[in-house]
């Protein structure tokens, strides 16, 4: 399938079924999101690394219309829906400020069920957050996730990100995340210990000689 979409080139990487808040100040995009909001249109956020447009985004969907300003910005909630990948860029379209693009969307398996690989996955990630002293703001359980829920929160820079939103089958972007959970795990593992050895800086110690004499 594809199709033409206004789009809304963002500096970050949004993944499908991830909520965003969006404050709309550009005249462009002012435009645009009122022309979403009243034919209840989609638009597409690609993502921009490294002052690029790249050829990947995500398929948003407006779900709350929150505030409207006197000069005509807007406060918008926003979730994600699915990959696109853009074929042609029209950066030019009659009568609007803003671009679009033709895009496709690419066949995506976003489930891989309640797998061995997930549930080691979980347990690094719930690892990393006791190491880093957030184990209450951890809340998800196997089954109840799938990868896009921890791509924003394990630390990657945002070509991971954008990495990750480029595979297409939902085992592969947990072998992705695994992978990188075991390069930083031993890294935290060792600022602890650093921060350990810094805590007992100053503390009262016994540094007996174990009863020899001097």
């Amino acid at each position: 399938m594809t199709n033409f979409i206004p789009i809304f080139p963002l500096n970050i990487v949004v993944f499908p079924g991830e909520p965003l808040n969006l404050h709309i100040f550009e005249p462009r995009y002012k435009q645009l999101i009122k022309e979403c909001v009243a034919t209840g249109k989609k638009f597409g956020i690609p993502s921009i690394i490294e002052k690029t447009i790249e050829e990947y985004g995500t398929l948003m969907q407006i779900t709350e219309v929150v505030k409207e300003y006197e000069n005509g910005e807007i406060d918008v909630r926003t979730q994600g829906i699915s990959v696109f990948r853009i074929l042609q860029h029209i950066h030019e379209i009659p009568d609007k400020l803003y671009s679009g693009a033709i895009v496709s969307y690419p066949p995506n398996i976003t489930d891989a069920g309640d797998s061995e690989l997930s549930r080691r996955l979980l347990s690094e990630v719930k690892r990393l957050y006791t190491l880093l002293n957030l184990e209450e703001k951890f809340k998800l359980q196997v089954g109840k996730f799938v990868s896009y829920d921890i791509g924003h929160v394990v630390g990657l820079s945002k070509a991971q990100e954008y990495d990750l939103l480029g595979l297409f089958n939902e085992l592969q972007r947990l072998e992705y995340l695994r992978r990188h959970m075991n390069k930083i795990l031993p890294i935290v593992k060792e600022l602890e210990q650093v921060k350990a050895r810094i805590k007992m800086n100053g503390h009262f110690r016994d540094l007996s000689l174990g009863g020899s004499e001097i």
